[in-house]
């Protein structure tokens, strides 16, 4: 029957390799699991490699692959971190010298701004934004475009060096001949057509759930950022930015973990549904699907954030609404970069701290409990309790293995944290760094102490994974192209400096991007409640667009200014994208995959094999060519006594036979 379909019949509970021996106690044996135990799923041994010749040899290849490739990553996140970490302190050192932000903050800026939402919002002093418009230079600085290019090249070589240790591992391994078998299953293609429309749909609704909530977010936003303003208390008035954005971001985290959960099991159900007729193409159809779902899930919030926030807005006197009520978000004037590394921030630390920490190791320990709990144990007598268990009976204790898809989905969402979005989040390099520093010991004492010994299986390569890994990679670039072009104030300041500054500095370039409105032309019922807040009547106010003056011939069309800009915008992502890409496939072209001692060592040995073949062959071709003259011998010698005794050697006894050759 098979242990599969015993374990399915409930003839048997469970079915496992087991552990080696116990890792507590002192008088226990020496043994692979204790070594283990000791210098590998240890805290205190975070600065030491991995052993992943005896992780191998315990554990199997497929999982020492997953831990040499998760060694290896974090290994490589030491210098992106570094630059990282460069970036953001020329960031610190240099926002005092950045003309934008201290025309800003300047304490004789007298600009007025037009109200951030309808009656209940006054106009406000530009002055106001001092804060908001300081902390955006630490992230929206010209070293963010030199770290964007530089994130690119670090996801290339980190690919290259990657095939380089597969290939090496492959060798060391003995697994350079080593195929998957893999069944063809399309004789059943025909009957998974509803199966496959049932996936799309399906797939289609899990990622409307996932724009239906960030919509949901908005008009949170909205609708909380319109009450806080009209709040009796000036604390919370003078906060409301700072509130929004971070209650905002808490609610998308939640969500996300929670969601992450429900599009798990969905990904599995709809996998079970297509009857995949293999194990690596059940494995690979619930990676891509879980993938696509999470991705969606993690990284939609911060695309609306990055590329729609702030310009489905419309204008003065004519804004655009949701639901006839509700007036669409507005950047600070600092830009939404601020409020898209709050997002990614927030996300990237909690889907770190709570969903890969706290549940690794937080809900293995609560299904063991109350697996011991519900077990049989308990309803022993004390004596019975106190009996030393049997090894099988401590193992069932621990929570089955369920794969390691869950642990490479949890590492392609940090490198798509790392990768997509660094141009406006230049830390999380770091974040991951110190992460993933915890997460190899994390990982490693779940595998050694929490879970039972899985069955160990061959692998070659970590699969589909590097494909996706390989496909975040090119997204980036385009992501980060848009970010730095669209997102951040890269290219006005750019086009300001050296196509309108009369001086070839900055200076006036804060004024140049505001333009004008007179408050006599704002919709009935849309005007503020106390157009007096500031303590003077104001006429004119200003909002953040390229548009003409109300005095002017075409008032409030779109300028010159925002059809140059936006020229130099889409020319800036073309080039930026082509230029990036080629410098990556020229850092693939330039790294062999093979390593040259692993290559010469091939060759060695394949010399080594041609030369046993041909020896092999000679002594053959040897032996045929001296076999007819004797045979020929021995049929003449025959034929003269046919009938001729043979003996047997050992009973003595003998008989007549005829030799026929």
């Amino acid at each position: 029957m098979g242990i599969t379909s015993l374990l399915g019949s409930g003839v048997y509970t469970a079915a496992y390799p087991l552990h080696d021996g116990d890792i507590n106690e002192e008088s226990a044996e020496p043994n692979d699991r204790k070594l283990l135990y000791e210098e590998w799923a240890n805290y205190s041994v975070f600065y030491k490699y991995q052993p992943i010749g005896l992780v191998r040899k315990y554990f199997g290849e497929k999982i020492g692959l997953y831990f040499a490739w998760l060694g290896l990553y974090t290994q490589m996140l030491i210098p992106a971190s570094l630059v990282g970490v460069i970036v953001f302190l020329y960031g610190c050192a240099t926002v005092d010298d950045n003309i934008p932000s201290m025309e800003i903050c300047h304490p004789r800026n007298n600009i007025t701004m037009c109200p951030l939402c309808d009656r209940v919002c006054s106009y406000w002093k530009l002055s106001t934004a001092c804060g908001t418009a300081r902390a955006s230079h630490l992230f929206d600085n010209p070293a963010t475009v030199f770290f964007s290019i530089f994130m690119a090249l670090w996801a290339a070589m980190f690919m290259e060096h990657w095939k380089r240790r597969q290939m090496r591992l492959n060798y060391e391994w003995d697994l350079t001949g080593f195929e998957d078998e893999e069944v063809s299953d399309s004789q059943i293609k025909n009957n998974r057509l509803p199966a496959y429309m049932t996936n799309i749909v399906m797939m289609l609704l899990m990622i409307g759930v996932t724009f239906a909530i960030v919509f949901g977010v908005i008009l949170y936003r909205i609708s909380t950022k319109a009450a806080l303003h009209m709040s009796s208390n000036p604390t919370t008035r003078n906060n409301v930015q700072l509130t929004v954005k971070t209650t905002a971001a808490i609610i998308n985290l939640v969500v996300i973990l929670i969601l992450d959960e429900v599009y798990g099991a969905v990904a599995r159900w709809l996998t079970v549904l297509e009857v995949p007729k293999t194990d690596k193409s059940f494995e690979e159809r619930l990676i891509f699907k879980t993938f696509i779902l999470k991705f969606f899930n993690a990284f939609t919030p911060i695309i609306y954030i990055a590329f729609f926030r702030g310009r489905l807005v419309g204008r003065p006197g004519s804004y655009l609404y949701v639901f006839e009520s509700y007036r669409m978000e507005e950047c600070a004037h600092g830009g939404c970069l601020m409020e898209l590394c709050i997002q990614l921030s927030i996300t990237m630390l909690g889907k770190q701290l709570i969903q890969n920490n706290l549940f690794e190791i937080g809900v293995p320990k609560l299904k063991k409990l109350i697996r011991y709990i519900r077990s049989k144990q308990g309803a022993f007598q004390e004596e019975e309790r106190q009996k030393k268990l049997q090894r099988y009976e401590t193992d069932h204790f621990l929570e089955p293995f369920a794969g390691l898809t869950p642990e490479y989905m949890e590492m392609m969402i940090q490198f798509g944290f790392v990768t997509l979005f660094v141009a406006s989040f230049p830390l999380a390099p770091l974040f991951a760094l110190l992460n993933n520093i915890i997460e190899i010991r994390l990982d490693a004492k779940k595998f050694v102490t929490e879970l039972r010994r899985p069955v160990a299986a061959r692998a070659k390569d970590i699969g589909i994974w590097y494909n996706i890994l390989k496909g975040v990679a090119k997204v980036a670039v385009i992501i980060n192209a848009f970010v730095i072009s669209f997102t951040s104030d890269f290219i006005p300041r750019m086009v300001y400096q050296y196509m309108y500054s009369p001086d070839g500095t900055m200076h006036g370039f804060v004024n140049h991007t505001l333009s004008y409105f007179n408050v006599s032309h704002f919709q009935d019922g849309k005007e503020t409640m106390d157009p007096l807040h500031l303590g003077y009547r104001v006429e004119i106010c200003r909002y953040k667009d390229y548009r003409e003056p109300p005095w002017s011939d075409t008032p409030y069309e779109i300028s010159k200014e925002f059809w140059t800009v936006l020229a130099v915008r889409l020319a800036f992502v073309i080039v930026f994208q082509n230029v990036v890409m080629l410098m990556s496939d020229i850092v693939d072209w330039l790294i062999p995959d093979i390593p040259k001692d692993i290559s010469l060592q091939i060759h060695k040995e394949k010399i080594l094999l041609v030369d046993l073949f041909m020896k092999e062959e000679q002594g053959k071709i040897h032996i045929l060519e001296s076999r007819p003259s004797t045979g020929g011998k021995e049929n003449c010698s025959r034929s003269n006594n046919n009938n001729s005794t043979v003996a047997h050697p050992r009973s003595g006894l003998h008989t007549n036979s005829t030799k026929s050759f």
